[in-house]
């Protein structure tokens, strides 16, 4: 066995020349969320340059969300809080970003995997609203909560500043250890309601009673890790009496959390690299009686259990440290953060348990013990988990053992379980397998996805480990499953695998009902498995639009269906299904199509979306008819001298001028035109006029 929390670092080493940088994944998702944000407040709604900033937006949060449930991101005043991990205030997009949604009041946003281009659209369309003129967003209590797959996390008081005792910070004064304590102050307590005076919400006991009774969500928990991990860095160097107030205050936060909270915390700080970095960092800038407790969650949370007597020498140590003598205090302070150091440094245990005792853990591991009534009676039930650990420990399975993993399934406790197996010792791989093959067997996933609401940390333990049978017990339950909440979660799960489940998902594409039908058509879109020779055409004329929608999704990216699908598609009566037809012709739209697209141009049951795709469709056709049609649009009547006049501004009319520009532009009809948008006061319209291809 071994605590491995990360390789050593000298204790001297500037956290500022090691920051640590977000991934470059993230960080690019964060660019392009910035800009979409940007062009929702430069243009109308329905503008051509909306929705493929949308799209773009989506791509990277589907990538990003393969091997994450969601991407959590903390809000401080000038920069953001990403998996630990803050962004450079210095970073003018990501800045304009963070300083955009703290106007907001919002301390916290979360995107779940699952999200649609729709959702996004609209909580960027009211993000880019002016606050000062419309309110914040994060005032909008019923707004919030229209969305199911980006959550909002409000600021839940205004005027947090203080940071000392009558030492107030103001918006204007910049202050890294001010700015740190606001933002975990304001993203512990956006969850909580709280109704308290901002000077009383800001003290260390009030954050940590609400984050102590926050029910666990892991975007919540991700932003509160993300705060502790920048403050234990900044402490690691900071000083002056700012930097010692954040000390003293985060001290009392951290001794104010339940053993519990604070281990759920360390657990969430990522790998144990980065919970190496964390208790490293806390044990070289925050108060000694913090160290002590952050030492221990690390420890619980990377599977070992440090002794009772290094725990009480390290208490002892922080005891001193605090409260003895004038000699005493700084030398026990030190002392403490050396051995912090040096526990981190290399602490190895090969076989913890003597001979004699590995036996007794072998006999109560194998053993099948029938309990007396009497015993059964005045006897607490073992804990199933300490009796799994003894069989692992002692290399050895049995009754007993099958009995504890049993209990543990049945309880929704198979991502502990499954932790425990991931962290066993050497030697014990005979053992370990057996229990895991007993975890993820069909009678354990089947009892997992019984449990209402369902164990989504066992089943999400369960998934990279499970069988093709595995996966065949998890269509079942999406396809039976009467909660739309539990189909949700098995659906987005099912989505990002990367295991072919396209022959399994065939065999319920014959289910009468349409949402079984729909969630089975958008797993074989999403995963990429569609099975050689399948067809999904005969889905495409099925009564509900929905079910439409995802087999035309995947017909279009089918070579020898496309065309088929194309016209199907603009010839359907759904908006979704004729935007997806649309989408497939804006760089080449065939001849044959080209009538039904400008009929769609002028449709009145079509709302302006459709139109702006139907002539982006239209923008690079040269026919005669498509010139007729697109001077009508840009035809405004004509001035007292008899020249041509322009109709209103429109994100239309910019898309015809365009279109005029790039493919009329020596025709002498459209020349009138493209002359009077030359002249026009409007810059884009200027600019539309000048794009000749």
């Amino acid at each position: 066995m071994a605590i491995d929390l990360g390789a050593h670092l000298s204790a001297g080493e500037s956290n500022r020349a090691d920051r640590l940088a977000l991934s470059r994944d993230l960080s690019e998702f964060l660019v392009d969320l910035s800009i979409a944000l940007h062009q929702h407040s430069m243009y109308p709604t329905g503008h051509p340059s909306l929705q493929p900033a949308i799209e773009g937006v989506i791509r990277r949060a589907e990538r990003l969300l393969r091997d994450r449930a969601s991407i959590a991101i903390g809000v401080a005043r000038r920069q953001l809080i990403v998996e630990g991990v803050s962004t450079d205030p210095a970073q003018p997009v990501l800045r304009r970003l963070a300083e955009g949604l703290h106007r907001h009041r919002i301390g916290a946003v979360s995107i779940v995997r699952g999200v649609e281009p729709y959702e996004l659209s609209e909580v960027l369309k009211a993000l880019s609203t002016e606050p000062d003129r419309d309110g914040p967003l994060g005032l909008r209590t019923a707004q919030l909560t229209r969305w199911s797959h980006v959550k909002i996390h409000a600021l839940s008081f205004d005027g947090l500043a203080l940071v000392g005792e009558g030492s107030p910070v103001g918006e204007g004064e910049t202050s890294q250890s001010a700015d740190l304590w606001i933002g975990l102050a304001r993203a512990a307590l956006s969850s909580d309601g709280s109704k308290e005076s901002p000077e009383a919400s800001a003290e260390p006991t009030a954050v940590a009673k609400a984050i102590n009774e926050n029910p666990g969500a892991e975007a919540y928990d991700q932003v509160i890790v993300g705060y502790l991990l920048q403050i234990a860095r900044e402490l690691n160097t900071a000083t002056g009496q700012k930097a010692e107030e954040l000390r003293r205050r985060t001290s009392r936060l951290i001794a104010s959390l339940k053993p519990e909270t604070l281990r759920r915390l360390v657990e969430m700080g990522g790998n144990p690299a980065q919970r190496g970095r964390f208790v490293r960092d806390a044990a070289n800038g925050m108060a000694v009686e913090a160290v002590v407790e952050i030492v221990r969650a690390a420890g619980d949370a990377s599977g070992q259990t440090i002794s009772h007597g290094l725990v009480r020498m390290l208490s002892k140590l922080a005891m001193h440290a605090e409260q003895g003598s004038d000699t005493a205090r700084p030398r026990a302070s030190i002392e403490l953060r050396e051995q912090v150091s040096s526990l981190l440094q290399d602490w190895h245990l090969e076989d913890p348990n003597p001979e004699a005792y590995g036996r007794v853990l072998q006999h109560l591991a194998t053993s099948h013990v029938e309990a007396s009534p009497m015993s059964r009676e005045v006897s607490q039930r073992p804990d199933p988990l300490r009796i799994l650990q003894m069989g692992l420990e002692s290399s050895a399975s049995g009754p007993l053992t099958d009995r504890a993993l049993d209990e543990l399934v049945q309880t929704g406790r198979v991502g502990e379980a499954l932790e425990l197996l991931a962290s066993r010792p050497d030697g014990t791989s005979e053992a370990g397998d057996a229990f895991l093959a007993r975890l993820t067997s069909p009678e354990a996933i089947r009892a997992v996805l019984a449990r209402e609401p369902i164990d989504v940390v066992g089943l999400d333990a369960m998934l990279p480990r499970l069988s093709p049978n595995g996966y065949k017990q998890l269509l079942a339950a999406l396809a039976s499953s009467e909660n739309r909440t539990t189909r949700r979660r098995l659906l987005d799960r099912l989505a990002s695998t990367t295991v072919d489940i396209g022959a399994l998902v065939l065999e319920h594409l014959d289910d009468d009902r349409w949402y079984v039908q729909r969630n089975m058509l958008l797993l074989l879109e999403r995963t990429g498995h569609v099975p050689e020779g399948f067809s999904p055409a005969h889905w495409t004329t099925h009564p509900d639009p929905r079910v439409r929608c995802e087999a035309f999704r995947i017909q279009l990216t089918m070579p020898d269906e496309r065309a088929f699908a194309v016209a199907a598609a603009l010839h359907d009566v759904e908006p979704r299904v004729i935007h997806l037809g649309l989408t497939a012709v804006q760089q080449e739209c065939p001849a044959d199509l080209v009538g039904r697209v400008l009929e769609l141009t002028r449709a009145p049951d079509y709302d302006d979306a459709t139109r702006l795709l139907a002539l982006g469709a239209l923008s690079r056709v040269r026919q005669q008819p498509v010139l007729l049609a697109l001077l009508r649009l840009a035809d405004g009547g004509r001035t007292l001298r008899g020249r041509w006049r322009l109709p209103p501004k429109t994100p239309a009319l910019v898309v015809v001028i365009r279109a005029l520009s790039r493919v009329w532009a020596h025709d002498p009809r459209a020349v009138a035109v493209l002359n009077a948008a030359a002249e026009s006061s409007d810059a884009e319209l200027r600019d539309a006029a000048a794009a000749t291809a």
